[in-house]
C-alpha cells in the first residue's frame, strides 16, 4: 500500500518538474523570438534608412556630376552646398568603403568642383561660413580627408581604374590643404577671412598629420615608384610631393615636421630620381623652398642625425642619402655656398660611417647580400630590390664629374692658385735646378742662404691643420668612407675619381705644398701623436694612395712614359720617394702597431701604391738607380739587428725588401737555404756520406733523370744528389767527385728541356722563354713541367747559375704577383708579344666607333693546321667589341694569352719549383731579381774577384807565367762581350753569380794540360811535376784551351808565348756555342 503511494508521488513530482521546465523553455522561446524580431525589424529599419540615405545621395549628385562634366561653367545648376553637406553627413553615418567607394568619389568630385564657384551657397567652403554648421563642417572635412587617405592606402597604383580614384583623392586633399583653389577667397568681401581660411587649412593638416598623413603618402610612393614599371605619372607624383610639402611650409619647417618629412618621405627609395625624371615641377618646388639646404642643415646636428638614422636604420638610411646626393647634384648651382662644405660633406660622411655598423665581413645566417654594401645584417622588404639599379645611379652622382668638380676640383684649384706663389719653389713636376758644385763661390753662397732661410722655410708650405688642409682632408675623408662602406661599387668610385685627371693631379700638387718631400715630416709627426691614424689628414693620404694605385694600374706605357699628361715621370719619382721614406720611418720608429699592421688602412694603402710603382719601375724603369734603397739603412747594422730578431727589421724584410741592397737579400736567401739544410739534416756532414745516386745514360738524359727524380721526395732532392753517367758503350764514366757531375747533369738537362724544338717552351721575339701553349702534344707534359720546376728549383737552391732567360710575365706568375688584386695583365704583355700589345693599345685609344673593326670576345688560334676558336667569355663569339666594353676586351685578351693558354703548364712548373724553394724566400725578390738569381748578375765580369777565388792544379799557381798572361789577356785584349763568352766557356753561364765568385759552385779552377796528353786523367803526380818544372819546352801550338763546365774548370796548355795564348783562347771562346765539354 505504501509502496504504491510513494511511486505515484514521485511520478507526480517529475511531471510537475517537467511541466515547469516546459513553461520556462516556452517563455525563453518567446523572448528569443521577440529579440530576433526586434533585431530583424531593426535591421530592416536600418536597411530602409540606409537605402533612404543612399537614394537621397544618388538623387542629389549623379545628374549634377554628369551634367556638370559636360559644361563646367553652368554653376547656377549646381546643387546648394548645404544640401550636399547634409547628404554627405548622413552618408558618413552609414558609410562602407567597398559599397560606397564610387559615391565617395562623386562627392569628392562635386566638392572640388564647387570650390571654383564664387557663390557662398554653391561653394562647399560656404558651409563653413554659416555659424550654425562651422564647427561640424570642420570635423566633417577632417573625416572626409581622412577617408581619402584610407582609400589611398587601399587602392593599387598599377590598376588604371584605381589610378583614377587615386587622382580624385589626391585632388581632394590638395583642395583642402591650401586656399589657392577657393574662388571665394578672391572676392574683395572675403579679404579679411583669408588669414582664417589659411589657419583652417593648417588645422586640417595638423589633424591629418596626427592620423598618419605622411605614412599614407609614403605607402603610395613606395607602391607607385618602387617597382619594375613605375605607375605614378606627372600629375600624381607632383600632387603627392606638393601634399607632403604643405604641412612643412605651413609649420614654417619646424623640427618635428621636418624630422617626420625626412624619415617618411625623403627616405622613399629613388624619390628624387623619379621627381627629376617625371615631375620637374616638384624639383622646382624643392628649389623654391630651399629643401636641400634645410634638410642638410637639419641633419648636420648630431642629435637629429641620430634620431633619423636610428629610425631608418641601414637600408632606408642609404635611400635617404641617395636622395640627398641627387638633390645636391641638381642644386649645385643654386644652393647656399656653405651648404656643400662643411655641412653636406659631414652629413654624407656620418651617414656612410653609420651604415658601416650594418655591414658584415662574410655571409651568415642573419646576413643578406646588398648590391652596394655587400653582406648586410638587415633584410630587404619588397620595395628595395626593384629600386637598387636607380639607387646605384643616384649614389654614383657623388663621384661623377660635376659633383667631383664642385666638391673637390674647384676648391683645390682655388687653393693652389691662391696659395702658391713664385717664391714657394718649383711645382711638383719640375725638378729643382741642380747645385753647381763646380763653382765654389756659388756653392758657399747657396749653403749660407740655406742656413739663413732654414727658419723661414716653413712659410712656403701649408701646415697640417690649417683651414685649407682641413677642408681638403674632410672632403677626402668623405670619399674614403664611401670606399670603405660601399664595397660593391669601390671600383666605380675609384674609376670616377681617377677619370678626373686634373682632380687627382691637383690633389698631388696640394700634397706637395705640405712641406719638403710632400710633407713627410709633418705626416710622421702627426702619426706619432695620432697612433691609430684616424685623423682626416690620413684619410686624405689613403684616398690619394688608393686612387693612384688604381690610376697606375690602368695606365698603359704610352700614357705613362710618352704622353706624361698630367703626371710626369718626375712626379712618380717624388711620390715613390715619399712613400718609401714614410713607410720606412713609420716601421723603424714603430709609429704603427706592428702586430696589427695588416689591418692598418694607412699602411695597407700606402704600401700597395709603393709596390705598384716599384713593380712598374722593375718592368720599365722611370726612377734613377739606387732610388728604391733607403740611405739610412746601414747594411751591417741592419743585418745584425735582423739576426737579433728585432721586429721592425723583420717587418721591413717581409713588406718592403726592395729598401735593402740586393746583395744583402741574396745573402739572406742563401742563409735561409743553409739554415734549412741544417734543420733538415741535409748538409754533407750531417748526411755522413748518404746521398741519392742517380744513374743516367747520356743518350737518354732527360728520360732517365725524370724517371728517377720526379718521384723523389722534395727533402731528398734538397739533399746531396750524386750522378753516374753511362756512356754509349754502357760503361760507367770516370769523373772527379766535386759535385761537378751533378752540375753537368743539371746543365745538360736544363739545356735540353728548354730547347724550343722540344715544344715544352717557346721563345719570345726577345729570345725569352715561356711555356708552350701546345705542349700538350707531348706525352705527360704536365709531369715534365713539374720535373723542370724541381730541377730549376734545385739549381737555385744549390746556387748553381744557369743561362736560362725567362719572359718576365712568366716569372711574375712564379713569384705569385699575378694573384694580387691590382695586377694588370696588359702591363706585362710586351714581354710576350709586343705586336699584340701595340694592337690592343691602338684599340684602347681608338677615337672612332670600335665596332667598325668587327671584333668579338673570341680569339682564333692555328693548331696543327686547324683554326681553333677560344671564347674570352661564355658566348664570346656572339659578343661584339664596342666602345663601352673595349677595355674589358683588352684585359681579357692579355689574360688569355699570358695565363689561360698556359695555365696548366705554369701551375705544374710552379708546383715543382716551390717544392724546393720556399715561396716566402721568393718574396725577397722582384721579377728581374729572380732572373738574376737564376742566371747570375747582369754586370760586367769582375776579373779581380774571379782571380781572387780561383784554384790552380797541374803545377799552375797564381804567379805562374801562363796564368799571369791569361789574366792580362782577359783584362787588356778581350772586350766585355768576349769576357762574358769566356765565362760562359768555363762555367756554361755568361753572367757571374749574384754575390760574386766566392759563391760559385764548384769554385773556378785552372789546370795545366800538357801537349801529349791526349786524354786528361786528372791531377796526377806526373802532370803536376811536368807542369811545375815545365819539362816540355815546345810551344803547344796545336792544342786549344778546353773546359769542363761541370767543374767550372779551364784546361790550359802551357803556352810559351802570350800571343799564342791570346789567339788560342779567343778562338776557343768564340767557337763555343753552349755547354762545351772537354
Amino acid at each position: 500500500m505504501f509502496s504504491k503511494s510513494i511511486t505515484s508521488k514521485d511520478t507526480f513530482l517529475e511531471q510537475t518538474k517537467a511541466a515547469r521546465e516546459e513553461r520556462a523553455l516556452e517563455k525563453k522561446r518567446e523572448q528569443s523570438a521577440i529579440k530576433i524580431q526586434a533585431i530583424v525589424r531593426g535591421w530592416l529599419a536600418k536597411q530602409k534608412f540606409i537605402k533612404l540615405i543612399l537614394n537621397d545621395f544618388d538623387q542629389l549628385l549623379p545628374d549634377l556630376v554628369s551634367h556638370s562634366s559636360q559644361d563646367e561653367h553652368q554653376q547656377p545648376e549646381l546643387v546648394q552646398a548645404l544640401d550636399v553637406y547634409r547628404v554627405a553627413c548622413r552618408l558618413f553615418l552609414v558609410f562602407k568603403n567597398q559599397r560606397d567607394r564610387k559615391r565617395f568619389e562623386k562627392l569628392c568630385k562635386y566638392i572640388v568642383q564647387s570650390l571654383h564657384s564664387e557663390s557662398v551657397k554653391i561653394s562647399y567652403v560656404g558651409v563653413f561660413l554659416n555659424k550654425e554648421y562651422s564647427l561640424r563642417w570642420i570635423s566633417h572635412i577632417k573625416d572626409l580627408l581622412y577617408k581619402c587617405c584610407q582609400f589611398l592606402e587601399e587602392l593599387k597604383p598599377e590598376s588604371p581604374i584605381d589610378m583614377q580614384g587615386i587622382l580624385i583623392h589626391l585632388h581632394t586633399l590638395l583642395a583642402f590643404t591650401a586656399t589657392n583653389t577657393w574662388a571665394l577667397t578672391r572676392l574683395k568681401n572675403f579679404e579679411k577671412l583669408r588669414g582664417g581660411m589659411t589657419q583652417l587649412c593648417a588645422n586640417v593638416m595638423g589633424s591629418l598629420f596626427h592620423r598618419g598623413y605622411y605614412l599614407t603618402l609614403k605607402s603610395l610612393l613606395l607602391r607607385g615608384l618602387c617597382r619594375e614599371k613605375v605607375c605614378l605619372k606627372n600629375i600624381a607624383l607632383t600632387a603627392i610631393v606638393t601634399l607632403a610639402l604643405r604641412p612643412l611650409v605651413s609649420a614654417q619647417f619646424s623640427e618635428k615636421l621636418l624630422t617626420m618629412y625626412i624619415i617618411q618621405i625623403l627616405s622613399v627609395p629613388t624619390l628624387v630620381f623619379h621627381m627629376q625624371q617625371i615631375s620637374p615641377e616638384s624639383m622646382a618646388a624643392f628649389r623654391t623652398h630651399s629643401m636641400f639646404d634645410k634638410c642638410v642643415d637639419f641633419l648636420s646636428a648630431d642629435q637629429n642625425m641620430r634620431i633619423v638614422f636610428n629610425t631608418l636604420e641601414g637600408n632606408y638610411a642609404l635611400c635617404l642619402l641617395a636622395n640627398l646626393i641627387q638633390l645636391a647634384y641638381s642644386e649645385r648651382e643654386h644652393a647656399q655656398p656653405g651648404t656643400y662644405y662643411p655641412t653636406f660633406v659631414l652629413v654624407v660622411t656620418r651617414f656612410l660611417d653609420s651604415c658601416q655598423q650594418y655591414v658584415v665581413c662574410k655571409k651568415g645566417n642573419l646576413s643578406n647580400w646588398h648590391p652596394v654594401l655587400g653582406w648586410f645584417s638587415q633584410s630587404f622588404d619588397a620595395y628595395l630590390p626593384p629600386a637598387m639599379g636607380n639607387l646605384r645611379s643616384q649614389l654614383s652622382l657623388l663621384w661623377g664629374t660635376p659633383m667631383l668638380k664642385k666638391l673637390l676640383g674647384v676648391p683645390l684649384k682655388e687653393m693652389l692658385d691662391a696659395g702658391i706663389t713664385g717664391e714657394e719653389g718649383a711645382g711638383p713636376s719640375q725638378p729643382s735646378t741642380p747645385v753647381q758644385t763646380s763653382n765654389p763661390a756659388s756653392f758657399i753662397r747657396r749653403a749660407i742662404e740655406a742656413r739663413t732661410n732654414r727658419g723661414n722655410s716653413s712659410k712656403n708650405f701649408r701646415k697640417l691643420g690649417s683651414p685649407d688642409c682641413t677642408k681638403v682632408a674632410l672632403i677626402c675623408s668623405m670619399y674614403h668612407t664611401a670606399l670603405q662602406t660601399m664595397s660593391q661599387v669601390k671600383l666605380d668610385i675609384l674609376t670616377g675619381l681617377c677619370n678626373q685627371d686634373e682632380i687627382l693631379y691637383s690633389l698631388w700638387q696640394f700634397l706637395c705644398t705640405l712641406g719638403p718631400n710632400s710633407g713627410l715630416k709633418a705626416f710622421l709627426d702627426l702619426l706619432a701623436l695620432n697612433t691609430k691614424a684616424s685623423a682626416p689628414e690620413f684619410q686624405m693620404l689613403v684616398l690619394f694612395s688608393d686612387c693612384m694605385t688604381h690610376y697606375v694600374t690602368i695606365l698603359d706605357d704610352m700614357e705613362m712614359y710618352e704622353k706624361q699628361d698630367p703626371f710626369k715621370l718626375q712626379d712618380f719619382v717624388n711620390m715613390s720617394q715619399f712613400l718609401n721614406m714614410f713607410i720606412y720611418k713609420s716601421i723603424i720608429g714603430q709609429l704603427f702597431e706592428l702586430k696589427t699592421l695588416a689591418h692598418n688602412a694607412v699602411f695597407s694603402s700606402l704600401h700597395t701604391l709603393l709596390l705598384a710603382l716599384y713593380r712598374r719601375d722593375c718592368r720599365r724603369a722611370f726612377a734613377p738607380q739606387q732610388h728604391w734603397l733607403v740611405r739610412d739603412i746601414r747594411d751591417s747594422q741592419f743585418m745584425a739587428d735582423l739576426e737579433k730578431g728585432k721586429k721592425p727589421q723583420q717587418v721591413l724584410v717581409q713588406k718592403t725588401p726592395h729598401m735593402i741592397a740586393h746583395g744583402e737579400r741574396v745573402r739572406l736567401f742563401r742563409r735561409a737555404v743553409a739554415d734549412e739544410k741544417v734543420v733538415l739534416g741535409l748538409t754533407e756532414r750531417a748526411c755522413g756520406g748518404r746521398s741519392t745516386l742517380v744513374t743516367v745514360r747520356r743518350t737518354r738524359l732527360v728520360e732517365d733523370g725524370y724517371r728517377q727524380l720526379a718521384a723523389l721526395p722534395s727533402r731528398a732532392l734538397r739533399g746531396v744528389v750524386r750522378v753516374r753517367f753511362i756512356n754509349e758503350q754502357g760503361l760507367d764514366e770516370a769523373g772527379i767527385d766535386q759535385d761537378g757531375v751533378f752540375k753537368e747533369f743539371l746543365e745538360e738537362t736544363i739545356k735540353r728541356v728548354f730547347d724550343p724544338s722540344l715544344n715544352l717552351f717557346r721563345v719570345t721575339s726577345e729570345e725569352r722563354l715561356y711555356p708552350s701553349p701546345t705542349s700538350c702534344l707531348q706525352e705527360n707534359h704536365l709531369q715534365l713541367f713539374e720535373f723542370i720546376g724541381r730541377m730549376l728549383g734545385k739549381a737555385v737552391y744549390e746556387g748553381i747559375v744557369v743561362d736560362v732567360p725567362f719572359a718576365s710575365f712568366f716569372l711574375s706568375q712564379v713569384l705569385g704577383q699575378t694573384q694580387q688584386a691590382l695586377y694588370s695583365w696588359i702591363d706585362e704583355l710586351p714581354s710576350l708579344d709586343r705586336d699584340l700589345y701595340r694592337s690592343l693599345t691602338y684599340i684602347k685609344h681608338f677615337q672612332g666607333d670600335i665596332s667598325s673593326l668587327e671584333l668579338t670576345f673570341s680569339v682564333d688560334e692555328e693548331r696543327l693546321g686547324e683554326i681553333v676558336t677560344h671564347e674570352l667569355v661564355p658566348g664570346g663569339k656572339a659578343i661584339p667589341v664596342t666602345n663601352e666594353n673595349k677595355i674589358n676586351y683588352i684585359h681579357l685578351m692579355a689574360h688569355f694569352r699570358m695565363h689561360t693558354q698556359i695555365k696548366d703548364q705554369t701551375n705544374a712548373f710552379i708546383k715543382g719549383f716551390r717544392t724546393i724553394i720556399n715561396p716566402e724566400w721568393l718574396s725577397l725578390f722582384s721579377t728581374p731579381e729572380l732572373q738574376r738569381l737564376i742566371s747570375g748578375d747582369n754586370v760586367p765580369l769582375d776579373l779581380r774577384d774571379l782571380r781572387r777565388h780561383t784554384q790552380y792544379y797541374g803545377g799552375f799557381h797564381d804567379s805562374h807565367r801562363v796564368v799571369c798572361w791569361l789574366w792580362d789577356v782577359l783584362q787588356r785584349d778581350f772586350s766585355e762581350h768576349e769576357r762574358a763568352m769566356f765565362l760562359k766557356f768555363v762555367t756554361s753561364c755568361s753572367k757571374p753569380p749574384v754575390l760574386g765568385f766566392a759563391h760559385l759552385k764548384p769554385p773556378f779552377s785552372i789546370r795545366c794540360v800538357e801537349v801529349g796528353d791526349d786524354e786528361d786523367t786528372g791531377d796526377t803526380i806526373g802532370s803536376v811535376i811536368r807542369g811545375f818544372f815545365t819539362i816540355r819546352k815546345k810551344d803547344p801550338l796545336n792544342r786549344l784551351p778546353t773546359s769542363s763546365t761541370c767543374f767550372n774548370l779551364l784546361k790550359l796548355p802551357n803556352y810559351q808565348k802570350r800571343s799564342t795564348l791570346r789567339d788560342k783562347l779567343r778562338y776557343a771562346v768564340n767557337s763555343n756555342t753552349g755547354f762545351e765539354l772537354s
